[in-house]
C-alpha cells in the first residue's frame, strides 16, 4: 500500500502544483477506488493538502505569481469555514457527501467552461475585505465537507466572474488552500478522526511528503503552459474526476 500511496501523491502533488488545487477534489476518487471509505478518503486528502498547499504557495510567491492581499480575506473567513465545514463532515453520511462532491465537480466545470476570455485592457474584478471573508466562510465550510481545498470553487469564481486568468486563479486557489486545510487538520487531529476511523496517520504523511515532489513539477509545468492551454487541462481534468465518481456512486 506505501508504494501505491508514493505513487498517488506524486500524481496528485503535479495536479495541485498545475492546477492550483489542493488535490482532495481527484486524490478522494482514487482512494476510494483503492478501498479507503469517503470518511477516511477525506481526513487522508486533508494531511496532503497541508503538504502541497504550503509548499506550493511558498514557491509561487518566491517566482512572483503569488499576490497575498485580497487572498487574505478570502482565507481568513476559509479558516471559519473549515471549522465549521469539519463537525458537518462527522456528522453527514457518506453518500450524502458524494452526492455534494459530485455536484460541486459539475458545477465548476460549467462555470469555467462558459467562461469569456480575459480582457487585457480591463482590471480584475474587486471584491470589499467583507465579501471577500463571506466567500471564504461558504467555501471553507464546503470544502472541508468533502475534503477538499476549496480552490474547486475559489478557482470557477475568480475565472467565471472575476475575469482571472485560469494561471493566475490557479495561484490564488492553492494559497486559500493553505488556510483551509490546516484549519482542518488542526480540528481532525484534536477530534481524534484518525483514532476513530482506525486509520494510520503513516499513509496521509506519505501522501503528504510524495506529494511535495509532485509540486515541484506541477508549478514548472504551469508556468510554461499557454493560458488558453491551461484552461483546456482544467476542463478535461474536472471530466475525469466526475467519471470517477460517478463509477463510484452508480458502479
Amino acid at each position: 500500500m506505501i508504494i501505491e500511496l508514493i505513487l498517488v501523491g506524486l500524481l496528485v502533488g503535479v495536479i495541485s502544483g498545475f492546477f492550483g488545487v489542493g488535490g482532495g477534489m481527484l486524490l478522494i476518487p482514487i482512494l476510494l477506488t483503492l478501498g479507503f471509505n469517503i470518511k477516511a478518503a477525506i481526513a487522508m486528502s486533508v494531511v496532503q493538502m497541508v503538504f502541497s498547499s504550503v509548499f506550493g504557495s511558498y514557491t509561487n510567491y518566491k517566482k512572483g505569481k503569488l499576490v497575498v492581499n485580497e487572498g487574505i480575506w478570502v482565507g481568513i473567513g476559509g479558516v471559519l469555514g473549515a471549522i465549521i465545514g469539519s463537525f458537518f463532515t462527522d456528522i453527514l453520511p457518506a453518500k450524502t457527501l458524494e452526492y455534494i462532491f459530485l455536484a460541486l465537480v459539475i458545477f465548476a466545470f460549467l462555470r469555467v467552461a462558459t467562461s469569456k476570455k480575459p480582457d487585457s485592457t480591463k482590471e480584475e474584478g474587486s471584491f470589499s475585505k467583507v465579501t471577500l471573508f463571506i466567500i471564504g466562510v461558504i467555501i471553507g465550510t464546503i470544502a472541508m465537507m468533502l475534503g477538499v481545498g476549496g480552490s474547486i470553487m475559489l478557482t470557477p469564481v475568480l475565472i467565471g466572474f472575476l475575469h482571472f486568468s485560469s494561471k493566475k486563479a490557479a495561484t490564488a486557489g492553492l494559497f486559500f488552500v493553505v488556510f483551509s486545510s490546516i484549519t482542518g487538520l488542526v480540528y481532525k487531529l484534536i477530534a481524534g478522526t484518525f483514532d476513530n476511523l482506525n486509520l494510520n496517520f503513516t499513509y496521509a504523511l506519505v501522501l503528504g511528503m510524495a506529494s511535495v515532489l509532485g509540486v515541484i513539477l506541477g508549478i514548472k509545468l504551469k508556468d510554461v503552459v499557454h493560458d488558453n492551454r491551461h484552461k483546456q487541462f482544467l476542463l478535461i481534468m474536472y471530466v475525469v474526476i466526475i467519471f470517477l465518481i460517478v463509477k463510484k456512486i452508480w458502479f
